[in-house]
């Protein structure tokens, strides 16, 4: 397995199998990894969780108000290239906003009273929440901030 700077079990990550060889060779698209450098630190298992970047987002995606979706409490290391939807614009162009390559902090969140859900992915430069159905079906975003 390859060494992270962050302490995240390479085996759990979908980028393992695109070809990312973990922090060692990748750290400057690990936002998990750059979070822990910046706190001086060379292993998660002193900061996990523990991450200002991490705090500081979780407080922007509740503040965006979105009514119907929950309280956002958690966010995980989420690979650019398992999260990365298609969204249609107004126009008819089909887009993908994010980097395949990169590891973002995200999550899925149920949205109330329906069957879709809510992804969330940030990195120091945006918030994205979008919405979509089973299998990221018909996505469509909510909101894309630049921090």
């Amino acid at each position: 397995m390859a060494k992270t700077v962050c302490g995240c079990d390479c085996e759990e990550c979908g980028g393992m199998n695109s070809g990312c060889k973990g922090c060692g060779a990748i750290s400057e698209n690990c936002i998990v990894a750059l979070c822990c450098e910046s706190l001086g630190q060379k292993s998660c298992e002193e900061c996990h969780g523990a991450c200002e970047l991490k705090d500081t987002l979780i407080n922007e995606f509740n503040a965006l108000g979105i009514e119907d979706m929950e309280k956002v409490t958690s966010l995980n290391a989420l690979s650019g290239g398992y999260i990365n939807l298609e969204y249609m614009l107004p126009s008819g162009q089909r887009v993908k906003l994010l980097d395949d390559s990169k590891i973002y902090l995200g999550n899925q969140i149920y949205k109330k009273e329906s069957d879709r859900c809510y992804g969330l992915a940030a990195d120091r430069s945006f918030l994205l929440v979008c919405e979509y159905g089973e299998q990221g079906a018909d996505a469509e975003i909510v909101v894309f901030k630049r921090r």
